[in-house]
């Protein structure tokens, strides 16, 4: 049950993830909005999941992973609800921000509860897990197209009873309680604080969430530019970025049983600095696609497997740790898409040049990665004792 309430918690995040772009057309419609009104909208939804990411740590810590679930599903669905009966921009704002205050809450409570799971097979559960999102992802433009004619206020409806299921599921599932070691104590903090292997876990996970962005955001502008139809680059970009994620969790999670998270991410780099490269190269349509299916399978561990290691490298305190990962990786989600549109200016060309960050933070991370590998290697000393030989532990 425990599997079951995480990805349901998972795939209604998957859903509201790829909601905004589904809705701002309708939204822009109804109340007249501007584009720079829509950049606002999304940037209110990044400061939400930004937010929520470096704060619900705590919470879920000393109050439980249910707490932490149900006050985030109970947040995404008074969004939802209260989106389709918006009366102007500064309430869609607030709403949106609402949505992603529960979305941070949600996919951060999601992963620490899979995480405790299984400490043997965290990488691996992790990857299975998030393989929902995926789902939830492409769920929501396929259900709006297909089943509701692009209605936004019908869309709306349905993802919020879905929503209000979830939390009844959560609520009837029993999950563990928070004990006093696991929980959070503001005395420790610096010994989660002051190991440099958080760090560089959140610096990895912020490179690879700018990198990911990167596709999803900017690859069907760039793959017009070069003369590639609208409808054609669209699909590219679904049918290759989206199910080379998919299909790569699928083919990750029982490697991972058996390989170091540390070995898979750091091949995931390397691969994603050639693959994010090659497609970048080239105006063939195939060619595109193949390029672009092998960066999603490349890109696919990266993600849960990053989060598997903060895991085990925080076993006390894990949901802080990981709270302070993600949210690093939700800036990397701000920062990645103003630096592409700064260097390509407002020529949609030169998008071939600045989306050549994305094999420049793949090399990155491969620089990164090799600083981590000796520190995830180190035993992990016990929080509130010092890790200094020959000084008494602190009290």
């Amino acid at each position: 049950m425990l599997i079951v309430a995480a990805i349901l918690a998972i795939f209604v995040y998957g859903m509201i993830a790829a909601m905004l772009g589904t809705i701002l057309p309708y939204l822009s419609t109804a109340f007249n909005l501007t584009p720079q009104e829509n950049s606002y909208i999304a940037l209110a939804q990044g400061l939400g999941l930004t937010l929520a990411s470096i704060s619900v740590g705590p919470l879920i810590d000393n109050k439980g992973k249910k707490t932490g679930l149900l006050l985030g599903l109970s947040m995404i669905a008074v969004a939802l609800f209260g989106l389709p009966n918006s009366t102007g921009y500064v309430m869609i704002m607030v709403l949106i921000l609402l949505l992603g205050l529960g979305g941070g809450i949600l996919v951060t409570g999601a992963n620490a509860l899979v995480s405790d799971i299984s400490d043997k097979r965290r990488a691996s559960v992790l990857n299975f897990l998030n393989l929902f999102f995926g789902l939830g992802g492409f769920a929501t433009p396929f259900i709006a197209g297909n089943f509701f004619e692009g209605n936004a206020i019908q869309l709306c409806y349905f993802i919020a009873i879905l929503v209000v299921v979830t939390i009844t599921v959560h609520a009837l599932t029993r999950m563990p309680p928070p004990s006093g070691e696991r929980g959070f104590k503001f005395a420790e903090v610096g010994d989660v604080l002051g190991r440099p292997v958080l760090y560089l876990l959140a610096g990895f996970l912020f490179l690879y969430v700018a990198c990911e962005t990167g596709v999803w955001n900017w690859l069907p502008r760039h793959l017009m530019a070069q003369g590639i139809p609208e409808s054609r680059s669209m699909n590219i970009l679904s049918l290759g970025f989206a199910l080379g994620l998919l299909i790569g969790r699928m083919v990750v999670a029982p490697i991972l049983i058996k390989v170091a998270p540390a070995t898979v991410t750091l091949y995931s780099a390397v691969l994603m600095m050639i693959t994010t490269f090659a497609m970048l190269q080239t105006n063939d349509p195939g060619v595109a696609w193949i390029a672009v299916f092998c960066a999603g399978v490349a890109m696919a561990p990266v993600f849960p497997t990053t989060l598997a290691m903060v895991g085990n490298a925080f076993p006390k305190m894990t949901a802080t740790a990981m709270g302070v990962v993600i949210t690093c990786g939700w800036i990397g989600l701000v920062v990645s898409s103003p630096i592409i549109g700064a260097v390509a200016g407002a020529d949609p060309t030169r998008l071939k040049t600045a989306l050549l960050l994305l094999p420049i933070f793949s090399v990155t991370m491969i620089v990164v990665n090799l600083a981590l590998r000796p520190m995830l290697k180190t035993p992990v000393p016990a929080v509130g004792t010092s890790a200094t030989p020959g000084k008494p532990p602190r009290r």
